[in-house]
């Protein structure tokens, strides 16, 4: 008698956050998750982002309530500052905790 695979509980994939999984967003939102904020420069420098992706996914994010983006002036100099909401916070833990959960349910 051969025993039948037993297939992982995958459901938690379905309802995934698309707007995290991207890969830009999802590279956004870990730096984001680990600082009270980032400047953009910051941001473009470590996810090696060009500015214009890296404005449309901070759209994304912005739109979507998980990001506060705040433009200003150090000195003479714009700056744009980038931080966490709340609401992306919480986004973000949720995403953490499904995705863990797939893998957890893996068979090794």
């Amino acid at each position: 008698m051969v025993a039948e695979p037993v297939a992982p509980d995958v459901q938690p994939l379905a309802d995934i956050d698309q707007v995290i999984h991207a890969s830009a967003r999802l590279m956004i939102l870990t730096y984001l998750y680990v600082v009270e904020s980032a400047d953009a420069v910051f941001l473009k420098n470590m996810t090696g982002l060009t500015w214009g992706n890296l404005s449309t996914h901070l759209s994304k994010l912005e739109e979507a309530g998980y990001v506060t983006i705040d433009k200003g002036f150090r000195g003479k100099k714009p700056q744009t500052t980038i931080r966490l909401t709340g609401q992306g916070r919480e986004a973000f833990q949720v995403y953490r905790q499904r995705i863990r959960q797939v893998f957890d349910d893996l068979p090794e």
